[in-house]
């Protein structure tokens, strides 16, 4: 896209292909074009690009869509189907070879391997020579019996193909270096640079943001483009997201799809801001909600550099998150796990759930490990042989005994627990660790939790004297 029509509506898109489950390196390509839509009041597309039939499936774009979904990346128009879109690929095809820059090539595949192994022992890149490339002049060999032609783009010769890619800054590819793209297969089927570029322009895009895997793509893309009468839009190719061993993410390397995180008790507004600093930054800025990486993103402050994932981090960025977040607002995500876990949803109702998630959301980094809190207020205690032998000693127990007494009958609140705390503690010579920690392992299932008089009066009176006399 030229200078001259930067006004138009922004238009991005998201183009996967659903060749394997979605996961955080390929996602984060997916939240920069949503942001940049989201940030300047455009729209956002979602495109499949499912022409590999062997490879794709219909479980690989459910998790593409959930993943969005979870995230709040719904598209503002799609999934669009490129397998859908066949007809009008082939109208296109028509449209480019009436006009002469398409041109039929019945080199066979074994004739073309030969020429590449010509090319490299002469240390030439491997290359399409032009042999059925129609010129003034230039006799053609004879079309050989029963052979159906694949059709190769006739890629202009001389001069470059350049553009300013807001990431990498400005790239010049020379036109000799590109030989003429297969653009249709012998049955017809429209290949991948083709179809791109009809979508983007039926669809408007007037944005491309994807990774950088796509920058020996886009000089193909630029010249289809232009002999379709065509701009192309504004390109910026993205640096590629490593794993923790600094290789590529990618499914062999063991990434895991984006729905496990969702599984595993990660926020979605932590996730957004995670994915966002792999590749774009705001001064110093760490953690920030969604509004405000909407507010603050454009496409001048992305990395150039790869950007290496690392899960402690994403952990502790959770953790921000968790801890920020409303007390209501986390027992509405942590009441399904507890559910799943076997506690009745009638059970979940007596208001308890969002005053143990205040009381335990600062020790906890996932959900999940807030729902091994919350678990033990409504189901059963089974402390650990360890724990239990070092703070449950017969030594104890009598005032484990006298504290079940009287907490039997006092009135259930956090200053009448304490008050009985102290009553025993001075009956028996004692100081608070002394006695809390049995308590803790015996009530709750661990010796280290918050304060012990707020941790019983959640558990309730009923189940703290049951469990510390039924030793």
């Amino acid at each position: 896209m030229t200078e001259q029509n930067s006004s138009l509506r922004v238009r991005t898109r998201f183009a996967p292909s659903p060749t394997g489950f979605i996961h955080l390196g390929n996602i984060r390509s997916a939240l920069y074009p949503w942001a940049f839509a989201r940030a300047t009041g455009g729209d956002f597309i979602l495109r499949i690009e499912d022409t590999d039939l062997e490879r794709s499936s219909q479980a690989a774009v459910d998790v593409i869509l959930e993943g969005m979904h979870w995230l709040g990346m719904d598209p503002d128009e799609g999934p669009f189907y490129q397998m859908q879109r066949m007809d009008r690929y082939k109208e296109v095809l028509a449209q480019l070879q009436a006009a002469g820059h398409v041109y039929p090539c019945y080199m066979s595949v074994a004739e073309l391997d030969a020429l590449r192994e010509k090319q490299m022992a002469a240390k030439e890149k491997p290359r399409y020579d032009g042999t059925w490339r129609p010129e003034a002049g230039k006799p053609l060999p004879a079309v050989p019996e029963g052979v159906q032609p694949v059709l190769r783009f006739k890629n202009p010769q001389g001069g470059v193909v350049a553009w300013e890619d807001k990431v990498k800054g400005r790239i010049e590819i020379r036109n000799d270096e590109l030989d003429d793209l297969v653009i249709a297969r012998p049955d017809g089927t429209p290949t991948y640079n083709f179809c791109v570029v009809v979508d983007d322009i039926d669809m408007a895009i007037t944005h491309v943001i994807r990774g950088d895997d796509h920058v020996n793509n886009t000089p193909r893309q630029i010249n289809i483009f232009r002999a379709l009468g065509k701009e192309p839009p504004v390109y910026a190719h993205l640096p590629t997201v490593l794993n923790e061993q600094g290789e590529k993410m990618s499914k062999r390397n063991g990434a895991k799809p984006v729905t496990q995180y969702r599984d595993e008790g990660y926020l979605p507004d932590a996730m957004v801001n995670y994915l966002a600093r792999l590749g774009w930054s705001h001064g110093d800025d760490e953690i920030f909600s969604r509004e405000q990486f909407l507010q603050w993103f454009n496409l001048d402050h992305l990395g150039r550099s790869a950007a290496q994932f690392d899960e402690a981090k994403l952990r502790w960025v959770n953790a921000q998150h968790l801890k920020a977040m409303a007390d209501d607002a986390l027992a509405a995500l942590v009441a399904p796990q507890l559910e799943k876990r076997g506690i009745a949803a009638a059970d979940l109702a007596d208001g308890r759930l969002a005053r143990i998630c205040a009381l335990f959301k600062d020790r906890c980094d996932t959900t999940v490990a807030l729902a091994d809190w919350a678990l033990v207020f409504y189901g059963a205690v089974s402390p650990l042989e360890a724990e239990r032998a070092q703070h449950v000693t017969e030594a104890i127990t009598p005032a484990v005994d006298a504290l079940a007494d009287a907490l039997a009958g006092c009135t259930w609140d956090k200053a009448s627990i304490s008050a009985a705390f102290k009553q025993v503690l001075a009956a028996h010579g004692l100081k608070m660790p002394q006695l809390a920690m049995p308590v803790r392992v015996l009530t709750v299932g661990s010796a280290h939790t918050p304060s012990v008089d707020a941790v019983l009066e959640l558990v309730g009176r009923e189940k703290v004297v049951a469990r510390l006399r039924n030793r």
